[in-house]
């Protein structure tokens, strides 16, 4: 079984006993197959793998699901002994934000209003503030995030670059059920009709990949045909953007992102798309 740190003490005296190199793994919790193929990727490359479990209330604006956010320590702790992390970090919220703080945060830049951002304004404010904390506090060489939060992976990795701070992070493929569906947390609460509707996103993000060829109209067009297909899906947004989220290219790499609700369940997922350009 892992150790566990509750407290930052804790995990500061646990961390300088680890061979390196170490790799860190944060998650809030709700642990899945998805989770899981992080803590293994990590754990072919490094010396010691922490986990952080620690449900960020900052991320989460006015009225989103923080309250309803699964919280399954025991389960979570079992996977992790099962996966071989070496130490979990699982604090109370006080231990992160601590009575006093005068409010320093991590402004995510423009790319941080768009998509996600434009949805859920401050939530990646939220994100970069408490992974930066999680970086300084288990100082890491390597930090490993899913592709499936592609947005957070690339402000993540913009924010290690920019602040020079020391991690490689490390983007890991999306891990899908069968039909396609990205694994998230929020998947539990999907209806069993949802559950069979929601599988439509992955549907749409392989039809816009393949009209890569035809060009960026024609890979909107192609994802949206697909999407319009399950009306009870609603859609937040379908963008093409570049790999770093600015303006997709007239041919080349560029990145597909969806967000759409099932019932009260929100839904991300995206995809590499290769542009032809224009015929």
């Amino acid at each position: 079984m892992p150790a566990v740190a509750r407290t930052t003490a804790e995990l500061a005296r646990l961390r300088a006993a680890l061979p390196g190199p170490v790799a860190l793994v944060p998650t809030m919790g709700a642990l899945h197959e998805g989770h899981r193929t992080l803590v293994r990727t990590a754990r072919e490359r490094a010396g010691s793998v922490v986990v952080s479990v620690f449900v960020n209330p900052t991320q989460f604006g006015p009225g989103e699901d923080l309250d309803r956010y699964p919280r399954t320590w025991d389960d979570d702790l079992a996977a992790l002994t099962e996966e071989g992390a070496d130490v979990v970090f699982h604090p109370p919220v006080e231990e992160v934000y601590p009575p006093g703080a005068l409010g320093v945060t991590v402004d995510p830049g423009p790319r941080g209003s768009v998509l996600e951002g434009a949805v859920r304004p401050g939530h990646f404010t939220g994100v970069l503030t408490v992974v930066a904390k999680l970086l300084g506090l288990t100082r890491p060489d390597l930090a490993y995030f899913g592709e499936k939060d592609y947005q957070q992976l690339t402000l993540v990795r913009a924010m290690v670059r920019e602040l020079a701070l020391p991690p490689v992070v490390v983007g890991v493929p999306t891990v899908r059920e069968d039909d396609g569906l990205a694994l998230s947390s929020r998947n539990r609460w999907l209806s069993p009709g949802q559950r069979a509707t929601a599988a439509t996103i992955s549907r749409a993000l392989r039809a816009g990949a393949g009209a890569g060829p035809r060009g960026a109209d024609a890979v909107l067009a192609a994802a949206g045909a697909v999407l319009d297909t399950a009306p009870e899906l609603v859609p937040d947004y379908l963008a093409l953007t570049d790999p770093d989220l600015g303006p997709a290219p007239v041919a080349g790499p560029a990145r597909l992102l969806v967000a759409a609700r099932a019932g009260s369940t929100r839904l991300l997922d995206n995809t590499a798309v290769l542009l032809g350009g224009p015929r």
